[in-house]
């Protein structure tokens, strides 16, 4: 580590955050911490005037990354926006309006624009207008709304609520994602409720990012004419992926080239390289040096520009940054110590970044790429030009994958088995369209020139969307499901290092360490698929305004819902899918729990009415109750195990007597919110079991 100072220093902030990030009420040991870093630093240089090198050297070091690691500590509770007194989370009063700035690039969905503002000051009943902080995630509805501008100030009436944990098991975590970004709430929006008051961008260099973002789409709106290229041009180079085709995104994802479609270090480190070598003859004087450095640098930052300053470019923007400065100073750029020099003032000024998954597969797939690519690369030597090239951008595209395929499983639970098929291909495409769509910005204005310049991009959009349509339409492309907890994903990459290191230097030890770490996976895995195999499970899930009901056995699953999955995959998949496989379902059944649907035949003990639905499984009845009409005579159990409301079927507790006995009682999403809290007020007192999962996220039962 001596040859790579800012590599410690990065662990030891890192160390920082985590140590905030888990316990953040610890102010009393961060000081203390402090004040023993302070003193073994002072150590040292007591050490030094007593002519001690290796007690000083020690000391001095234990001292600093201390002092680095309460550093972290430290500006990650400084840019904790809760811990601020006006921020909204600590408002007691109802807030009746606010007043607040589009502080972001807003984006256009399907249907909606979705804005961040920055509040300013709320009105209350008891304060009146009164300084505020915070950030809201606001909805627009794009029928009724004209696209909002980064700058405006809007006084906005009501008042936003609180961002929703996850309510499923396994569901992504939408709730920390934004608390990382500051944001803990959120307010969907009719006109009338919002009145624009002036335009004040805070940021200029902001401002800024968003015209040239802006003027950017227009040109490649006027010049692209194919929807579907439009589509990939737009995710590529400005970020925005509602154009895509959602046939041709799971293309991408089932060849592995989904990571092309968002703005990344990917695409800044192709800039980076493309400069290299075709500017490459620069680096031969000191002044030529510097030379290249300017112009990399205004390159790569014009290219954050365009992009509306994505934080995962400025990260990468900042990591290559440091690199070029390094070249450009005569510097030896050795690699661990840039990257530990990026992090560190990546981190530095945005501390939640290290919980971003685009910035551990970014720095991961460098690392290994630095690490493994020329070894893996030197184990063939190829004499024909062409197929040497190839097997080098092979090379690269194995190393990044080995090293992020962990990551990658963790986080999305696919891994695409043809990477390695489709990513030189895709690599070699996408070198030369962001260098084209850079010059079709810069033509633009030179009629023919610009013709050119469009035609070529689009065929290269052509080309790089059929090399991914034609590699994704290849039998078993895509491993989906897949699932490891955070003791796995450790050990699979102990197993990864010891045994590349093992291969790559011939070192017995490492391959022995390997093995170890190869079965300690393997029955970790295996004692996970024991598990899934007995699991016997009853889940009411939380799906907005809907049912859903699953009965796991082993690896299947029934799914009972009134969601259509086909018109609408995106629901299940953010609401369900990640549920189904933590759970390790191979098979899944969905059915409506309608009387004529396929219900019965998959449901074992089925027997439905339009009044209600009665099954039972694994000796356990369960009864659907959808409406309770005055002269209904239900042929029921005396005492029903689980009984589940559904579409507002209980008015009043009254409703149920001398109908229905259950041991358990599950107010589902579909009935009205409401409705049901006022039913759990009232079932308190008089001692009615019952259940919402609204209030309190899915119910799950195993037996």
């Amino acid at each position: 580590m001596k040859s790579a100072p800012f590599l410690r220093y990065a662990l030891a902030l890192i160390a920082g955050i985590l140590w905030y990030n888990s316990f953040s009420d610890a102010h009393y040991f961060a000081i203390a911490t402090g004040l023993v870093g302070v003193f073994l630093y002072t150590g040292g240089w007591w050490w030094q005037a007593r002519q001690r090198p290796g007690y000083r050297s020690m000391l001095l070091s234990a001292g600093a990354l201390l002092l680095v690691m309460v550093l972290g500590w430290l500006i990650t509770q400084r840019h904790t926006p809760r811990t601020n007194p006006d921020n909204l989370v600590h408002l007691a009063d109802t807030l009746r309006a606010y007043e607040g700035v589009v502080d972001n690039l807003p984006e256009e969905r399907a249907k909606t624009y979705r804005v961040e503002l920055s509040v300013r000051r709320g009105r209350t009943d008891s304060a009146g207008w009164h300084p505020l902080s915070g950030r809201v995630i606001v909805y627009l509805d794009k029928t009724d709304t004209p696209l909002p501008r980064y700058g405006e100030v809007w006084l906005v009436s009501g008042a936003p609520r609180p961002i929703d944990p996850p309510l499923n098991p396994a569901e992504f975590d939408y709730k920390t994602y934004l608390s990382h970004k500051g944001i803990y709430h959120q307010q969907y929006l009719r006109p009338y409720q919002r009145q624009l008051l002036s335009y004040a961008p805070a940021n200029p260099v902001t401002e800024l990012a968003t015209r040239v973002n802006q003027f950017a789409d227009s040109v490649f709106t006027a010049q692209i004419g194919s929807k579907t290229e439009y589509g990939i041009v737009n995710a590529m180079i400005l970020g925005v992926r509602d154009d895509i085709d959602p046939d041709l995104y799971k293309s991408y994802a089932a060849a592995g080239a989904v990571h092309v479609l968002s703005v990344s270090g990917l695409h800044v480190g192709i800039l980076f390289g493309l400069m290299v070598y075709l500017l490459g003859f620069l680096r031969k004087s000191r002044r030529a040096k510097l030379i290249l450095g300017v112009v990399q640098l205004l390159v790569l930052w014009f290219y954050a520009l365009v992009t509306g300053m994505s934080p995962a470019v400025l990260r990468s923007a900042g990591m290559f940054s440091v690199l070029i400065i390094a070249n450009a100073t005569g510097r030896q750029a050795y690699m661990p110590n840039v990257l530990g020099a990026s992090a560190f003032f990546i981190l530095l000024f945005d501390p939640y970044a290290l919980f971003s998954a685009g910035f551990q597969l970014s720095y991961v797939a460098v690392a290994g790429i630095g690490a493994w690519q020329k070894p893996v690369y030197e184990l063939f030597t190829i004499k024909n030009r062409f197929l040497d090239h190839l097997w080098e951008l092979t090379s690269v595209a194995l190393v990044a994958q080995l090293a992020t395929f962990p990551l990658g499983v963790y986080y999305f639970h696919q891994f695409p088995t043809y990477f390695l098929l489709a990513n030189p291909i895709v690599m070699d495409l996408v070198a030369g369209l962001l260098p084209l769509a850079m010059f079709s910005l810069a033509v633009c204005w030179i009629p023919y020139l610009r013709d050119l310049s469009s035609w070529l991009l689009q065929k290269a959009t052509f080309l790089l969307n059929q090399s991914v349509s034609q590699t994704s339409q290849l039998p078993g492309g895509l491993w989906d499901g897949l699932w490891l907890d955070p003791l796995e994903l450790a050990v699979l990459y102990a197993l990864l290092i010891a045994g590349i290191y093992a291969w790559l230097h011939r070192k017995p030890r490492f391959g022995w360490l390997a093995t170890g770490f190869a079965l300690l996976l393997m029955s970790l895995l295996l004692n996970d698929e024991l598990n899934r195999r007995h699991q016997q499970r009853l889940a009411v899930h939380f799906l907005p305004h809907k049912t859903a009901i699953s009965l796991t056995s082993g690896g299947e699953s029934i799914l009972l819902t009134d969601l259509d999955v086909q018109n609408d995959p995106r629901s299940f998949d953010f609401y369900l899918k990640n549920t189904f496989g933590q759970w390790g379902v191979r098979q899944l059944s969905v059915t409506h729990p309608k009387p004529d649907s396929t219900a019965a035949r998959v449901t074992p003990g089925f027997h439905a009415t339009n009044d209600y639905a009665l099954w039972v499984w694994q000796g356990k009845t369960i009864l659907l109750v959808n409406r309770l009409r005055g002269q209904s005579y239900w042929q029921l159990p005396a005492v029903v195990d689980y009984a589940i409301i559904r579409r507002n079927a209980v008015q009043q507790w009254s409703d149920l007597d001398g109908r229905v006995v259950a041991r358990q009682l599950i107010f589902d999403d579909s009935n009205k919110t409401p409705l049901t809290d006022r039913l759990l007020a009232e079932a308190r007192p008089r001692n009615i079991r019952c259940y919402s999962v609204r209030q309190q996220g899915a119910y799950v039962t195993e037996w």
